[in-house]
């Protein structure tokens, strides 16, 4: 499904005077936080400006893997490989979760050189990261003979179907209690004495122990508003969908360009690998001190163009400033639809077919952009806010939210209610930069 503001609303729930948390965004990590939040009895509320998945979270390409992270997220992502699984069990729900196992595939000996380099960092952490020979790749995978040298692969790493599985996770969240509002901009913070202690909304003011701002692409423009400078920039990436084909393969794979999802349908999911659009907007230029040092590499294979389309975080006509009583940019765009990139659309197909020529002629189902939130060193910031005391950021997951959001909501359910994280959150913090 490819949501938009005219997708009927999921969630009709009447927003509280009052709730323990607040929890502002719908995507899969404030849907997982508000799920675990739940579970403990805590009264908490979700917030969403739109529909819950419609952005990013129904967007992605749905793997969830261990494979190939930075170590930082390392243990983040084998607790978010156990607790899918679990989730898929005990929420009742379809969430179209398998651990079919993720290949990234050579095709070069510099690519075998760098696997190597992470399958010894996976022992550290008994990853069963493993790399694979030529013959094993074509003999898993049924592509062109000779269009990959080798791999690595890891068994235990699977996909789930994205805007399924987190409406999947905020149903059963809503079952145990979780309040979720959709159609309810959160426009400003309320504080007293320091601290945050709620919000205004759309609807009115809600009283709030603890504040969460989870709002993806959003969250910088959230942040600003309320006087927290956050380096979070967008990129904007094309995802398409087949039509129903042969099974090639039952996995997730990609090579250096390419990338692909076998899909619950009987389709798969097609992306290309580090080609994404960046739209220069205001804040472009004032988080480009905290971007020097990694751009090169951060925004490789990424085109620029000078403007984003109205309304968007960035756009430069953007409103920056408002109060509770003003109509903010979260209710002029309540689900950011963006397009996809149709030169790329036949980019894909191509690849498609030159790397299983047996789906020759496969046609595209669907197509739809995506905007990916992305702080500068591509890890996310799980903090509590600078000098706003009660109020938590969680955002820039880079693309990797989707994957990890079930270990990120256990964690910040913990932390939400003064229990430690179970993990190291230092490279995380929103002091690094």
């Amino acid at each position: 499904m490819i949501y938009s503001e005219k997708t009927p609303q999921q969630f009709h729930d009447e927003q509280p005077q009052e709730t323990d948390v607040l929890i502002i965004g719908g995507g899969i990590i404030g849907v997982c936080t508000a799920y675990y939040l739940a579970k403990k009895g805590v009264s908490v509320t979700l917030c969403e400006k739109g529909r819950v998945a419609g952005e990013q979270s129904s967007r992605n390409w749905g793997w969830i893997r261990q494979q190939g992270r930075d170590e930082p997220e390392i243990p983040l992502s084998i607790e978010a490989r156990r607790l899918w699984a679990q989730l898929s069990k005990e929420t009742g729900e379809d969430l179209g979760y398998s651990a079919t196992g993720v290949y990234y595939l050579a095709e070069k000996h510099e690519d075998l050189e760098n696997f190597e380099k992470f399958v010894e960092l996976g022992r550290k952490y008994d990853l069963d990261t493993c790399m694979i020979s030529r013959a094993q790749v074509h003999e898993d995978i049924k592509g062109k003979e000779g269009r990959w040298i080798g791999g690595m692969h890891t068994a235990s790493d699977g996909r789930a179907e994205p805007g399924q599985a987190t409406l999947g996770i905020a149903k059963a969240a809503q079952r145990l209690g979780a309040v979720i509002c959709e159609n309810t901009a959160v426009r400003t913070l309320v504080k007293s004495g320091g601290k945050v202690v709620g919000a205004v909304t759309e609807q009115g003011e809600i009283k709030a122990g603890q504040v969460m701002l989870a709002g993806g692409a959003w969250s910088s423009l959230f942040a600003a508003n309320a006087g927290i400078k956050l380096p979070q920039l967008s990129v904007e990436l094309t995802v398409a969908a087949t039509e129903a084909v042969p099974d090639v393969f039952p996995a997730n794979a990609s090579d250096n360009t390419f990338a692909m999802r076998r899909r619950q349908d009987g389709g798969y999911t097609l992306a290309l690998k580090n080609n994404q659009t960046h739209h220069i907007g205001l804040d472009s230029f004032r988080f480009l001190k905290q971007w020097l040092p990694n751009m090169a590499e951060n925004l490789k294979g990424t085109s620029i163009k000078p403007w984003s389309p109205k309304n968007y975080p960035d756009s430069w006509m953007q409103k920056r400033r408002w109060t509770g009583a003003d109509t903010t940019p979260f209710e002029a765009m309540r689900v950011l639809n963006s397009l996809p990139d149709l030169k790329e659309l036949n980019v894909l197909t191509h690849a498609l077919a030159d790397r299983f020529p047996q789906l020759k002629g496969t046609k595209l189902q669907s197509a739809w952009g995506g905007l990916i939130d992305a702080m500068p060193d591509f890890l996310p910031v799980i903090d509590r806010a600078p000098a706003q005391e009660n109020l938590h950021i969680v955002t820039g997951f880079s693309g990797h939210g989707f994957g990890i959001g079930p270990s990120i909501g256990r964690l910040m359910a913990d932390v939400l209610t003064g229990k430690p994280a179970g993990h190291d959150l230092s490279s995380f913090a929103f002091n690094r930069f």
